[in-house]
């Protein structure tokens, strides 16, 4: 062979394989999720002595992963154990000590359930007393919790766990919708909640949601997640409900958001992926996830990549550790 057109044939040898190297990395990047990130998603823990163990455990874990953030739906305690300072300041300094930033939004049983005994004083038996604590306590500024902080916008004084951000251009928000039918009186038990918290909450609520999908089509997001504590799917049969203009508010805007939305709660403890009528529909577009909860102390791995038309993927991560015998 002449050199000539062995130089020809090394030439295109080298570019062949250049070319089989870059498309190869272009496929691994886009299988490997190149521009993707993951988050953890949990809630409702711990509820005993038990669970304390495991959720050291568990953030012991998210402490090894590299994660853009953590979010939690709330429910930092039961529904039956007090609401004493203690309980809030203990958990405060676990979602500080978390090396990941770490976004939470209240259950009900750091608040509206703190009317059950046992509770030692008339402030700690007080709901609207240890919301106002709650407040003053986890949503001081504008950062999250965690040793690594992100930037929160919130919505205000009044209400500011009701956050808002972004990552990769995807949009997310923190509702405060909570169990407990919202702290909505029923007729049923007119003496439980308070009407006038509810519908200023409510108010505002509807008011975040629909500023939030506004946010997320002026800057064009390709996809947006919702954290809040309240599974308002399950059967409403309170009369009247604390959620119907939440869902129908909720229906609305995802319809006519038209990409990706996900609403990831807590409170009924039953880790489930699935596309559940909203108000009167069931839209494609949205997907629901409930986290883990009492008994179980695990966690949710979501990855989020900006690029993949469904924006969102979902993995169980079971402690082993924490698998009941």
């Amino acid at each position: 062979m002449r050199i000539g057109r062995l130089l020809v044939v090394l030439a295109m040898a080298v570019l062949i394989t250049a070319g089989t190297t870059t498309a190869f990395a272009e496929q691994k990047g886009k299988g490997s999720g190149r521009g993707a990130y993951d988050i953890a998603l949990i809630g409702d823990l711990p509820y005993n002595a038990q669970q304390e163990e495991q959720t050291v455990r568990l953030f012991a874990e998210l402490d090894r992963e590299k994660l853009a953030f953590i979010a939690h739906d709330g429910d930092i305690k039961s529904g039956s154990s007090a609401c004493t300072d203690d309980v809030y300041q203990k958990e405060l300094r676990r979602f500080e000590a978390s090396r990941n930033p770490l976004v939470y939004t209240p259950g009900d049983n750091e608040w509206t359930d703190c009317h059950r005994p046992p509770n030692p004083t008339p402030e700690e038996a007080d709901p609207l007393n240890r919301l106002e604590y709650l407040r003053g306590v986890f949503y001081a500024e504008d950062e999250s919790l965690g040793r690594k902080e992100i930037d929160l916008q919130r919505q205000s004084e009044e209400y500011p766990e009701n956050a808002r951000w972004e990552r990769g251009d995807v949009t997310f928000a923190t509702l405060h919708v909570v169990g407990s039918n919202n702290n909505r009186p029923t007729a049923a038990n007119p003496a439980i909640g308070n009407e006038k918290e509810y519908q200023a909450r409510n108010a505002a609520n509807l008011e975040w949601l629909a500023e939030t999908f506004d946010e997320a089509k002026k800057s064009k997001s390709p996809a947006v997640m919702l954290v809040m504590q309240a599974n308002i799917f399950e059967e409403d049969v309170n009369q009247p409900s604390g959620f119907a203009d939440f869902k129908t508010a909720l229906e609305e805007e995802v319809r006519d958001f038209g990409k990706p939305v996900v609403l990831v709660h807590g409170d009924s403890h039953t880790f489930r992926i699935d596309k559940p009528v909203i108000s009167s529909s069931r839209l494609l577009n949205f997907t629901r996830v409930e986290t883990f909860g009492s008994p179980d102390v695990h966690w949710v791995r979501a990855t989020v990549d900006p690029r993949d038309e469904e924006v969102f993927s979902f993995e169980p991560e079971i402690i082993e550790e924490n698998v009941a015998p």
